[in-house]
C-alpha cells in the first residue's frame, strides 16, 4: 500500500510596491507620504528598486510640467508597461501631474496600465493597492532623501494666474496646511533624524491666506524654528508679487532659519512680465531685490528665468541679460519656454525658434557662471558651517546654509583627511573654489 502525501503548495510571494518618482521636490514629498501610508498598512514598499520582481506593483508618480518632463514620464510608463507585458512586473499604476492632466489620453494610448490617478486621489490609490487611508498617519512619511534633510510641503496648489504655468490645472487651488499639523510633521521628521527642513509649495508667500486670512509664513517659520532638533530651515519658491517682508524679520531673528531665498522672477522686461501675468513690473522687482538685500545683507538669492516666451524680442532678452549681470544673483537657473496646452499663453504664437531659445539660455548661464565664479573666489579663506550630504568615493560632499540640495553649490572635502559622517555639521575652511564648487578642510 502506497503512502499518500498531501501536495504542498509553493509559497506565494506577497506583492511589493515599488514607487518610482519623477519631477520636482513636491512629487518627492507626495511619494514619501504614499510610502508612509503603505508602510502603516504593513505593506512592503520600496523606492525605485533596482531588483525588479515579477510580483511587484509599480506606482509611477509622474510630472506633467513641461515637454521634457512629460516625455520622461511617458517613457517611464512605457518602460514599465513593457515589463508588465513580459511578466516581469505584476501591475503598473500611474499617478501624479501627468495623469491628472492627461488621464483620458493616457488611458487610450497606454491601456495596459492597470489604473490612473490624479494628484489628489491618494485614498483611492491606496484602496486599489489594498490599503486604507489612515488619518492617524498625518505627517508621517518614508523619506527617500538622506534622513538629515527633508522637503517640507506647507501648501498644495496655486492661485496665481501666470500665463505660462499649468500647475493650477494639475494641482488645483492653493490649500495651506495648518501650523499645528506642520509642527506635528516636523517633530515626526526630527524623531527620524531630520535636521534641515526645506519649505516648498507652488507659492510659499501665499501661505495662510486661505485658512488664517493673512499671509502667515513668518509665523509658521517661527513655530518650526522652535521645534527641538531643527538646525536649518530653508525657503524655496517664494513668489515676488505681494512678498511678505516680515519673513525677513524672522530670518534675522532666528539662527536656524537660513539666509537663503529661492524667488523665481522669470523675466525683467515689462512687456514680458505683463504678458506672463506676473502681477509685477521691472522696477518693482528691482526694488524688491534691493529691499531684501538691505534687510538681510548676508542673504543668498536664487532665481529662475524663462527665455523664448512668445513675443520676446531681442531687446527684451538683452534687457534681461543686462539685469542678470547687474543683479549678481547668488544662484540662477534658466529654462526655455514650453508651450503648454490650456494655459493662457497657449493662445499666443510660440514664435521663438528652439535654437534661439537655447542660445539665449546659454548666454544667460554664461554670465551667471562668471558671477558664481567671482562670488566663490571671495569665499576662499573663510570658514563655514557645512552639512555633509553624501560620500562620493574619497570625498564628502556637503553644503553651506546658502545652498539647497542638487541645484546649488557644493562643498568638497577629502574624506581620508576629515572625520565626519553623513548628516554631520562641520566647520570648514575654504581653500579653493571653482564656478559651482568649493573645496575645503574640516577644522577639527
Amino acid at each position: 500500500m502506497k503512502t499518500k502525501y498531501a501536495k504542498v503548495a509553493s509559497p506565494v510571494s506577497k506583492p511589493r510596491v515599488n514607487v518610482v518618482t519623477l519631477g520636482c521636490s513636491k512629487n518627492i514629498h507626495d511619494s514619501e507620504v504614499l510610502m508612509g501610508q503603505l508602510k502603516g498598512n504593513q505593506m512592503e514598499v520600496v523606492h525605485e528598486a533596482s531588483n525588479i520582481r515579477a510580483h511587484d506593483i509599480v506606482v509611477i508618480n509622474t510630472c506633467g510640467f513641461i515637454d521634457n518632463a512629460k516625455q520622461e514620464s511617458i517613457d517611464t510608463i512605457l518602460q514599465y508597461s513593457a515589463l508588465k507585458d513580459q511578466g516581469k512586473v505584476n501591475k503598473v499604476i500611474v499617478t501624479g501631474c501627468l495623469s491628472e492632466r492627461y488621464k483620458p489620453e493616457l488611458q487610450a494610448e497606454i491601456p495596459n496600465v492597470d489604473a490612473y490617478f490624479g494628484t489628489n486621489d491618494l485614498p483611492e490609490l491606496l484602496s486599489t493597492l489594498g490599503a486604507d487611508y489612515r488619518h492617524e498617519l498625518l505627517g508621517e512619511r518614508l523619506l527617500t532623501t538622506p534622513s538629515h534633510f527633508s522637503y517640507f510641503k506647507i501648501a498644495e496648489g496655486c492661485n496665481r494666474p501666470c500665463s505660462f504655468c499649468a500647475i493650477p490645472l494639475m494641482r488645483g487651488k492653493h490649500v495651506s496646511k495648518s501650523i499645528d499639523d506642520l509642527v506635528k510633521e516636523a517633530k515626526f521628521l526630527v524623531s527620524n533624524g531630520t535636521k534641515e527642513l526645506i519649505l516648498i509649495a507652488q507659492d510659499l508667500t501665499y501661505y495662510g491666506l486661505d485658512i488664517y486670512g493673512k499671509r502667515n509664513l513668518a509665523d509658521l517659520m517661527r513655530h518650526l524654528s522652535d521645534v527641538d532638533g531643527i538646525e536649518w530651515i530653508r525657503l524655496q519658491y517664494a513668489y515676488p508679487s505681494g512678498f511678505p517682508m516680515d519673513i525677513l524679520d524672522a530670518m534675522n531673528e532666528r539662527s536656524n532659519i537660513c539666509n537663503y531665498l529661492d524667488m523665481p522672477l522669470q523675466h525683467i522686461s515689462d512687456n514680458m512680465l505683463k504678458s506672463m501675468r506676473r502681477g509685477t513690473s521691472k522696477q518693482k522687482q528691482i526694488d524688491l531685490v534691493n529691499q531684501i538685500r538691505d534687510k538681510v545683507p548676508d542673504i543668498a538669492l536664487r532665481t529662475t528665468l524663462i527665455c523664448g516666451y512668445p513675443g520676446e524680442t531681442e531687446q527684451d532678452f538683452e534687457e534681461m541679460l543686462e539685469w542678470v549681470e547687474a543683479s549678481r544673483f547668488d544662484r540662477l537657473g534658466c529654462f526655455t519656454y514650453s508651450h503648454e496646452e490650456k494655459t493662457h499663453a497657449f493662445s499666443l504664437v510660440d514664435d521663438i525658434a528652439e535654437e534661439v531659445k537655447e542660445s539665449r539660455v546659454e548666454q544667460i548661464m554664461e554670465v551667471q557662471q562668471g558671477i558664481s565664479f567671482e562670488k566663490n573666489q571671495n569665499k576662499i579663506g573663510n570658514t563655514y558651517n557645512v552639512l555633509i550630504d553624501r560620500l562620493d568615493g574619497d570625498y564628502f560632499i556637503g553644503r553651506t546654509e546658502y545652498d539647497s540640495p542638487e541645484v546649488d553649490n557644493e562643498v568638497v572635502l577629502n574624506a581620508k583627511d576629515n572625520y565626519a559622517r553623513i548628516g554631520d555639521f562641520v566647520q570648514v575652511h575654504i581653500d579653493r573654489a571653482e564656478d559651482f564648487d568649493l573645496y575645503g578642510t574640516v577644522i577639527k
